[in-house]
C-alpha cells in the first residue's frame, strides 16, 4: 500500500517550512537512511532521511516551495512490489494520524520534534489508508476517549480566553484534533460559548504599521525572523524582566588567557569561553537560579546548559553548551567553535540549539559598552557582555587604570528576585576577576 511521506516537524515550535530542495526524484529506488529531502526551518536546514524503502513514485510539493504546514504531505512512496496502479484512488491527503492510547495528556504529540519525517509518517499513512478504504471521508470527527477532548495547547488556551466550548467544535487535524485554525472558525462564526469565570486577559492587536510616505522596498519575513518576531515579543509581554548591572575587572584573566593560548596550537580560547564556565559555575553555587517558570510552580534544572547567542544571516540562534560546569576552557572552546561554526551554515541538529538553561549574549567585539538583553523563554535568564576596555578605577585609595567589562543580567522577577539576581552576579564576578578559581 502507497506510503504518504509528509512534512516533519522538526523542532518543537515549528509549524512550516521551506522544502529547500529533493535529494531524491521520482522514479528513484530509495533505502532506508537515503536522504530524500532537505528542509528548512527557522533554525537550520536538516536533512530528511528514508526510513522504509520502496520507490519515490510522485512527489506532491516541488523544491523551493516556501510556508509548508507540518505534516503536509510532500511525496508518496510504493513498496517493493507496488507499480503506479496502486496510486489509482489514494489520496494523501485523507491520511490521518494514529491515535495514541496514553494516559497522559496526549495534545503534547504534535508539539514534539520529529527529527526523521520519513520515519513516523509512513507508519501514519498506511493506518490513514486503511480507515478511508472502509468509507471515511471529509475530516475525522473530534476523536475522545471518556469525556477528554483532542486538541491541541494552542487551540485549548485560545477556546479558553474566549469561552469557547471545545465539544462544539469539529477538528480538521490528525485524527479529529481540533487546532488552531477550528477554533478560530469556530469564534468567527459564533460558536457555542461557556460561562468563564476569569478569562485570561489578551493584549489587543497591535495595528499595522502604515507604510511609509517616501520609496521603500518591502522584505519578505523569513521563517527565522517570524520566529524571532513571535518569541521575542511573547518574552516582553508575558515575562516581567529587571536589570542588575556590574563592573567586572579582566586583567587577571586576560594575563591567564595569554599564558593559556601561549601553551598549545590545539586550542585557541577566548574570553567568551571564560565567561560560559564562569556562568555554569556561578550556577552551581546558586542552583535556584538555575531554573524556569513552570505556571503554578518553579522548576530548576539539574544539569548546567548554557546557550549562547550566535549571529548568523537572517537573525540569531543559541546553541547549547552541555554541562559546561563539568568541561574545562579547552573543551569550551574547540565546541563552541565547532557549535559556531555549524550554525553560521545552517547545519545545526534540533539537539545542538533546543533547551539551555540560561543565555549569554556577548556584544562586547563589536565595541558596545553596555546593554540589555531580551530573556530567551522558557529561561528565566540571560547575560549580556559588553566590550572590555581601559577605565579609570580607583585601587587602594589611588587612581589606576583597568581593563574593564560591564554585565548586565536580565532577569524573570517571577523566578529571580534581586537578592538572588545579585548574588549570582557577584558568584560570576568572582570567577570572572579571579580566574584561577574555574581551575579548582
Amino acid at each position: 500500500m502507497p506510503i504518504t511521506i509528509t512534512m516533519p516537524a522538526l523542532s518543537p515550535t515549528m509549524t512550516e517550512g521551506t522544502l529547500a530542495n529533493w535529494q531524491a526524484k521520482e522514479g528513484d529506488t530509495i533505502s532506508s537512511g537515503d536522504v530524500l529531502a532537505e528542509i528548512e526551518t527557522d533554525k537550520a536546514t536538516m536533512e530528511v532521511e528514508a526510513v522504509d524503502e520502496g520507490t519515490l513514485a510522485k512527489i506532491l510539493v516541488p523544491g523551493g516551495t516556501e510556508n509548508v504546514a507540518v505534516n503536509t504531505p510532500i511525496a508518496i512512496l510504493l513498496e517493493e512490489g507496488e507499480d503506479a496502479s496502486a496510486l489509482e484512488g489514494y489520496d494523501a491527503g485523507s491520511a490521518p494520524a494514529p491515535e495514541k492510547d496514553n494516559s497522559g495528556d496526549s495534545s503534547k504529540e504534535e508539539d514534539k520534534p520529529k527529527k526523521k519525517s520519513a520515519g513516523d509518517q509512513p507508519k501514519q499513512a498506511k493506518q490513514g489508508v486503511t480507515s478511508e478504504a472502509k468509507g471515511s471521508s471529509g475530516p475525522a470527527p473530534v476523536t475522545k476517549k471518556g469525556d477528554r477532548i483532542f486538541s491541541s495547547p494552542l487551540a485549548r488556551r485560545i477556546a479558553a480566553n474566549e469561552g469557547l466550548d471545545l465539544k462544539v467544535v469539529k477538528g480538521s487535524g490528525p485524527h479529529g484534533r481540533i487546532i488552531k485554525a477550528d477554533v478560530e472558525k469556530a469564534i468567527a462564526s459564533g460558536g457555542a460559548k461557556t460561562e468563564v469565570k476569569a478569562p485570561a486577559v489578551t493584549a489587543a492587536p497591535a495595528a499595522a504599521t502604515p507604510p511609509p510616505a517616501g520609496d521603500y522596498v518591502e522584505i519578505p519575513l523569513t521563517s527565522m525572523r517570524k520566529t524571532i518576531a513571535r518569541r521575542l515579543s511573547e518574552a516582553k509581554q508575558t515575562i516581567p524582566h529587571f536589570y542588575l548591572t556590574i563592573e567586572c575587572e579582566l586583567e587577571n584573566l586576560l594575563a591567564m588567557r595569554k599564558e593559556l593560548n601561549a601553551r598549545s596550537d590545539a586550542y585557541k580560547i577566548s574570553v567568551n569561553d571564560f565567561i560560559i564556565r564562569a556562568s555554569a559555575l556561578a550556577l552551581k553555587q546558586l542552583p535556584e537560579a538555575n531554573a524556569c517558570w513552570g505556571g503554578d510552580k518553579i522548576l530548576q534544572y539539574k544539569d548546567f546548559d548554557i546557550s549562547v547567542a550566535v549571529a548568523i544571516e537572517g537573525g540569531l540562534i543559541t546553541p547549547v553548551v552541555r554541562n559546561a560546569d563539568q568541561k574545562g576552557l579547552a573543551s569550551i572552546s574547540n565546541e563552541m567553535k565547532e557549535l559556531a561554526g555549524k550554525a553560521k551554515a545552517g547545519k545545526l541538529m534540533p539537539e545542538e540549539y533546543q533547551g539551555g538553561c540560561f543565555s549569554i549574549s556577548n556584544l562586547g567585539m563589536f565595541g558596545i559598552k553596555e546593554f540589555s538583553a531580551v530573556i530567551n523563554p522558557p529561561q528565566a535568564g540571560i547575560l549580556a557582555i559588553g566590550a572590555g576596555e581601559l577605565r579609570p578605577v580607583v585601587k587602594d585609595g589611588a587612581l589606576a587604570m583597568a581593563t574593564m567589562m560591564s554585565v548586565t543580567l536580565s532577569c524573570d522577577h517571577r523566578v529571580i528576585d534581586g537578592a538572588m539576581g545579585a548574588e549570582l552576579l557577584k558568584y560570576f564576578k568572582g570567577y570572572i576577576e579571579e580566574p584561577l578559581t574555574m581551575m579548582l
